[in-house]
């Protein structure tokens, strides 16, 4: 899988032959399509049937995964981003649930997937994209959210610096991306930790 974060960028990469094969030096081509999914946004149902490329190479295929979809979830990066936002930010699970109008038992299977390691890792992921893009996002971020009074959380520290490199990339590059693809790009489609602990593009 490779997380793509415009899909009408990606497709004329591939078209134009000059996506590389994450698996091998070879180049990818498109390769029909995934499964048709469905997927709830924000008072908002969407319909998406990401593409497939294959590479000529070694012949592994791959599913080009726009930003905007989270892996295995039937919940958009912006629903589930903004749920970890409010639980970074002190919220319950209940209080998120009612807030974003998803059954409980979802929005708690959302936050089980975001420990302390994911976090960690989602926060590795802010410092590089803010390294490549403005060294200052470093040095001089925004308030992070606080829980109880205790010492910024983690998840907050993360969510805030992927969000200060998101506007950061809109600005430098002119990108028409939403600030929620272009985060969901930086955590490779994983804002949620995925049932088995190996990560991948």
């Amino acid at each position: 899988m490779i997380v793509v974060a415009c899909p009408e960028r990606a497709e004329r990469i591939l078209q134009a032959g000059n996506m590389g094969c994450p698996r091998c030096p070879g180049r990818l081509r498109p390769f029909g399509h995934g499964r048709t999914r469905t997927v709830r946004g924000r008072g908002t149902t969407l319909r998406v049937t990401p593409r497939r490329a294959r590479c000529g190479d070694c012949g592994g295929t791959q599913i080009l995964l726009p930003a905007t979809l989270t892996v295995r979830r039937a919940d958009s990066t912006e629903v589930i981003g903004a749920a970890l936002a409010a639980k970074a930010g002190g919220a319950g699970f209940r209080a998120i649930a009612a807030t974003l109008a998803r059954p409980v038992s979802t929005v708690r299977s959302w936050l089980r997937r975001v420990p302390d390691q994911h976090a960690r890792w989602l926060y590795e992921r802010a410092v590089q994209r803010s390294v490549e893009i403005d060294r200052e996002l470093l040095v001089g971020p925004g308030p992070y959210p606080t829980v109880l009074g205790q010492y910024p959380t983690v998840l907050g520290q993360a969510l805030n610096l992927l969000a200060g490199a998101a506007l950061r990339y809109r600005e430098r590059l002119g990108l028409p991306d939403t600030p929620w693809a272009l985060i969901g790009f930086f955590a490779q489609g994983r804002l949620l930790a995925p049932p088995v602990t190996r990560l991948t593009c």
